[in-house]
């Protein structure tokens, strides 16, 4: 099964309590598809700038991650700057050049019009909304959003939003999205916006995914999954993206799609998440073994009696 992705490409300057690195590979595309390539087959609709050499290509490419969605424009690629404190948890923006990004447009190469799975990253609601209505076979479509869209964007937004299956937001999105303080209500209130399923993600507590009564299956209790402890964070930059590329990455790995393989995902989510924040920017993804992620799932196994 295959999986488009639609998002950024970027480069990434980050410090940390633990040291900082400058340009490297980022972007909410790239991380999400070097952890979905453990699973599937990975297509991706980005733009890149004249920065983008051979060197980065080769990091999809080594992961067998198709490219000929990602369109190369005249000048720079977009780039982020940012910083955490002691509280790895926090990042503090030092600044955001979108260069090429700005103007992007997403051109889907007609080769992708049969892709099995989308997953929308985080851009305008509007361009989410036009690759969704090209794409009318898909047999599930993910999606993100963020504050700034939340609040920006409320209308489009909430459009896009009837054209997702399944929707990956943190908790204070959540909140902010519904307008409710308490997450089970605003969970509550954002299933009858259109998605079938909403998975919160808490961070270093793991994520809940809530449904839609009768969707996927029957009934609407929710399930929770918890992180599994990692001794050092080094860098999280990226973490949510990479549990979306799990998540996403194994539901497309299975021939069926019910509620047992949307709670299992959660924990391949958690899983690549995890290995994510061990390096700076996408490194320790770009070096994992299908036996490693098998292994700390074992692990979630062990710690939460999975079936």
């Amino acid at each position: 099964m295959s999986i488009l992705v639609v998002g950024s490409v970027a480069f990434d300057t980050i410090t940390t309590p633990f040291g900082r690195v400058e340009s490297v590979l980022g972007g909410s595309a790239s991380y999400f598809a070097l952890a979905a390539s453990y699973f599937s087959e990975v297509r991706v609709v980005a733009v890149v700038g004249d920065d983008f050499g051979t060197e980065h290509e080769q990091v999809f490419k080594t992961h067998g991650v198709d490219l000929r969605g990602i369109e190369r424009a005249p000048g720079k690629t977009f780039a982020w700057g940012g910083h955490y404190a002691e509280n790895v948890n926090d990042a503090k923006t030092d600044f955001t050049d979108l260069n090429v990004f700005e103007n992007f447009q997403p051109r889907i190469p007609q080769a992708y019009l049969d892709s099995d799975f989308l997953f929308l990253g985080n851009i305008h609601p509007a361009l989410q909304a036009s690759v969704r209505a090209e794409l009318d076979n898909v047999r599930l479509t993910g999606g993100d959003t963020m504050n700034y869209w939340i609040n920006r964007t409320r209308a489009e937004l909430l459009e896009t939003l009837k054209l997702m299956n399944v929707l990956l937001i943190n908790d204070a999105e959540a909140k902010m999205l519904s307008g409710e303080s308490s997450l089970p209500r605003a969970s509550r209130k954002v299933l009858t916006m259109g998605p079938q399923a909403l998975v919160v993600k808490h961070g270093e507590y793991g994520a809940t995914i809530f449904f839609r009564d009768g969707a996927f299956g029957i009934g609407s209790h929710p399930f929770r999954a918890p992180a599994l402890p990692i001794e050092e964070v080094k860098d999280p930059t990226g973490a949510g993206d990479s549990f979306a590329g799990g998540f996403m990455g194994y539901i497309a790995s299975q021939g069926h799609l019910n509620r047992e393989v949307l709670k299992r995902a959660l924990f391949y989510g958690g899983v690549l998440g995890s290995f994510a924040v061990e390096r700076f920017g996408t490194e320790r993804l770009q070096s994992l073994s299908r036996a490693e992620i098998d292994a700390r799932f074992q692990l979630f196994r062990d710690l939460t009696h999975l079936e």
